[in-house]
C-alpha cells in the first residue's frame, strides 16, 4: 500500500517537473521566432519572460528531487509548493485572458488557454492526491 501512494506521488510529481522544464526552456529561449510559431503576445523585452523560465526550470529540477531524491539529505519542493505554484500562474494567465485586452491570434489564445487547463488540471490532481492520502492516515490513526 505505502509503495503503491509513493509510486502515485511520483508519477504526479513527475509529470509536473515536465511540464515545468519543459515551459521553462521555452520561456528561457523566448524569442520574436517563439512568438509567432505560438502566437502570444508581442514584446520588446526578453528579460522578464527569460527570469520566470529559469524559475520554472528550477521548480522542474526541485520537483525531480522531491521524486527521486527520498532518503536523501536534499529535499525538493513538495506536493503543496507545487499546487500553489501551479494554480497561481494558471490564475494570472487565465485573468489576462480574460479581463486584459490582448491582441493576438486565435492560435496564440488557445495555447494560451491550454497552458491554463493544464496548470490548473495538474494542480486538481495534486490536490486530490494530497487530500486522498491525508484522509488515508487520518484512518490509521
Amino acid at each position: 500500500m505505502k509503495g503503491e501512494k509513493v509510486m502515485k506521488n511520483r508519477g504526479i510529481l513527475l509529470t509536473d517537473a515536465i511540464i515545468n522544464l519543459l515551459l521553462g526552456l521555452l520561456l528561457v529561449f523566448f524569442s520574436p521566432e517563439v512568438i509567432v510559431f505560438f502566437g502570444v503576445p508581442q514584446t520588446d523585452m526578453f528579460f522578464y519572460p527569460n527570469i520566470l523560465g529559469g524559475v520554472l526550470f528550477g521548480i522542474g529540477i526541485a520537483l525531480l528531487v522531491t521524486c527521486f531524491g527520498k532518503g536523501q539529505s536534499v529535499t525538493g519542493l513538495g506536493l503543496g509548493g507545487a499546487v500553489a505554484i501551479n494554480l497561481s500562474g494558471g490564475a494570472v494567465l487565465a485573468f489576462w485572458l480574460v479581463f486584459r485586452e490582448m491582441h493576438i491570434p486565435d492560435g496564440g489564445r488557445v495555447f494560451l488557454w491550454i497552458l491554463v487547463l493544464i496548470l490548473v488540471g495538474i494542480s486538481t490532481l495534486e490536490w486530490m492526491l494530497h487530500r486522498k492520502r491525508m484522509q488515508a492516515e487520518n484512518r490509521n490513526t
